[in-house]
């Protein structure tokens, strides 16, 4: 019999790995969806050069900057329904609703942590444009999944292994 982590099984609904910037979701993401055999993208590479300059200057966006970046992510989402996986930041609940306005039976992996073990993995990314300036101003948006949301949260400090098994477990991927 194979154990979870070479049995790869369809996702039946599109997942988004979210949390705070550092807390790994594009790695888990990654992971999640190659254990899924099903397409990833990373919200990253939705930004519009405006988001990512504002960012590398240290100002965090607004509502009103993620917005398109948001209806992006939800079109590749809303594309892919039949199963796939995106990191997304997707902080607030508004913009997850936004999400699910474009896909409806998206679940959430919310990657969690405290802020030093966050921070920490954060200063291990060398050049990438989310300066660790910003981390504070994330946990602040950082509005924790409702009880009406579906998804889980889950510990980052353990190995991405240990993650995925974890997600894969808890939507119900993996039997």
């Amino acid at each position: 019999m194979s154990s979870p982590a070479t049995n790869p099984v369809a996702s039946p609904a599109p997942v988004v790995v979210m949390g705070v910037s550092g807390s790994g979701k594009s790695t888990v993401g990654a992971a999640l969806a190659q254990r899924l055999r099903v397409p990833f993208a990373d919200a990253d590479d939705f930004h519009s050069a405006e988001n990512i300059a504002k960012m590398s200057a240290g100002q965090p966006l607004d509502d009103d900057d993620r917005r398109p970046w948001l209806d992006s992510i939800g079109a590749w989402l809303a594309g892919h329904a039949d199963g796939g996986v995106v990191s997304c930041s997707a902080l607030k609940h508004m913009y997850r609703d936004q999400l699910r306005a474009h896909a409806p039976t998206v679940r959430f992996a919310h990657l969690d942590g405290p802020m030093e073990v966050i921070a920490r993995r954060q200063a291990s990314r060398p050049g990438h444009f989310m300066p660790t300036a910003l981390l504070e101003s994330q946990f602040e948006t950082l509005e924790r999944l409702a009880p009406d949301e579906h998804g889980v949260v889950v510990d980052v400090d353990q190995s991405i292994d240990a993650i995925v098994d974890e997600v894969a477990r808890a939507l119900g991927e993996v039997k």
